[in-house]
């Protein structure tokens, strides 16, 4: 279970470099992507929640206003808060119970996220998908920003596609079938990989 860290990162960036000319180019015109990482826990994955389908901004403005509602988000306040007050603050209805869904089996032990690092990429894919609101792409974003996995691919993720489409030229965004084909050669590096390709999203 290899991490994303500044050894590590130097490593994989050369490994990828070797293996693909497109993503060497993006790291030689614009530099190394900035890796960013959440501490594991209950409020990165209630950030994840509320990041789904929405803007990373609006997601970050909803969960500062929870925090300012009632402090750093734990399982036990945060199930304090009724169907209005979680309103009030931006969660919708199905965020609403996703949150309270997760809040309630970390309290109840059915998930332990303070193990999930001594696990496997897929056993944390596993326990998390076993939530509801927790599907395939929260889960790869969980392993690549808490746990920092070096071969978490979130595939569904809009800024890798589009990243992809813009760094290999592609007149269309590639289907998942196209964007796993394309990412074979990448593993064990297919996090640092996402990282390049939100890098060349941004700057393409």
């Amino acid at each position: 279970m290899r991490t994303l860290n500044q050894d590590t990162h130097d490593e994989g960036l050369q490994f990828l470099a070797a293996q693909d000319a497109d993503l060497a180019s993006v790291v030689t015109q614009h530099g190394p992507p900035k890796l960013r990482h959440q501490p594991p826990g209950f409020p990165t994955v209630l950030k994840i929640i509320l990041g789904q389908q929405v803007s990373r901004s609006s997601a970050d403005s909803t969960y500062q206003r929870l925090c300012d509602a009632i402090g750093p988000p734990l399982p036990a306040n945060f199930l304090a808060l009724d169907d209005d007050a979680l309103r009030s603050v931006g969660f919708s209805r199905q965020k609403s119970r996703y949150g309270r869904e997760l809040a309630s089996a970390l309290l109840e032990g059915r998930l332990q996220l303070d193990l999930l690092a001594e696990r496997d990429d897929d056993e944390v894919r596993s326990a998390l998908t076993a939530l509801p609101g927790l599907g395939p792409w929260s889960a790869e974003i969980y392993l690549l920003f808490a746990l920092r996995r070096t071969d978490a691919w979130p595939v569904s993720d809009l800024g890798v596609i589009v990243g992809a489409q813009k760094v290999k030229g592609l007149a269309d965004k590639p289907s998942r079938q196209e964007l796993d084909a394309m990412a074979e050669p990448w593993r064990p590096w297919r996090g640092l990989a996402a990282f390049i390709l939100w890098h060349g999203y941004q700057m393409l």
